[in-house]
């Protein structure tokens, strides 16, 4: 008999996400992250899945600090603070955690100011611009 680890993966969303569904359709298309979320823990049953979502960029660093030294994978959409915050992109440098950058959208075909990441240098990979399916992606790099 085989014994395998479970892979403990977290996916740390930032602002304004908790509208996934509301806001912008358009962009960010009409399904809430919770039921996303739901398909995800279904497709992905080998995975110990969690998902943590603030609006408040300390209590991101704070979540990245502390699942980065004992979890397999973290999937980070920082959303806007991905474009602004040198200290998320330091605790991503800091932790020893495999991180997967991930975007809805496709950052490069927005404003200019989408096009620069402070998570990306430190990151193992990064996904964007396949709407919710980008999360999708980025769980299988972890397989």
């Amino acid at each position: 008999m085989y014994f395998y680890k479970v892979k403990k993966i977290i996916i740390i969303n930032g602002p304004n996400l908790n509208l996934l569904g509301k806001r912008e359709p358009e962009i960010y298309g009409t399904e809430s992250f919770d039921d996303y979320f739901k398909s995800l823990r279904d497709k992905f049953t080998s995975l110990d899945l969690e998902y943590y979502q603030t609006n408040i960029e300390g209590e991101l660093i704070d979540k990245i600090h502390e699942v980065g030294f004992s979890y397999d994978g973290i999937i980070l959409n920082a959303a806007a603070y991905t474009h602004t915050s040198v200290g998320i992109g330091d605790a991503v440098k800091g932790i020893t955690t495999p991180v997967i950058e991930v975007h809805i959208s496709n950052t490069y075909s927005r404003e200019e100011f989408r096009h620069q990441s402070f998570i990306s240098p430190n990151a193992r990979g990064v996904v964007l611009g396949f709407g919710l399916k980008s999360y999708n992606l980025a769980l299988q790099s972890f397989l």
